[in-house]
């Protein structure tokens, strides 16, 4: 996954304003104790770092 498209599913699940919220604040444990921004710096693939925003806010499986 592009980092530009999971962008765009961020903030079409959320919203732009929360999106960013989440990717510069949230702090997930399983990405290490990292935000969204601080997991991609660090290499993890957007498509990884999808799947545990998913599992945290609680996603419907059809969105995810």
């Amino acid at each position: 996954m592009r980092i530009t498209a999971f962008r765009a599913l961020l903030a079409d699940e959320f919203g732009a304003p929360l999106a960013e919220t989440i990717a510069h604040d949230h702090v997930f444990g399983a990405l290490g104790g990292r935000t969204v921004e601080q997991a991609l710096d660090a290499g993890i693939p957007a498509k990884e770092i999808w799947r545990v925003v998913c599992e945290v806010f609680e996603v419907p499986p059809e969105r995810r």
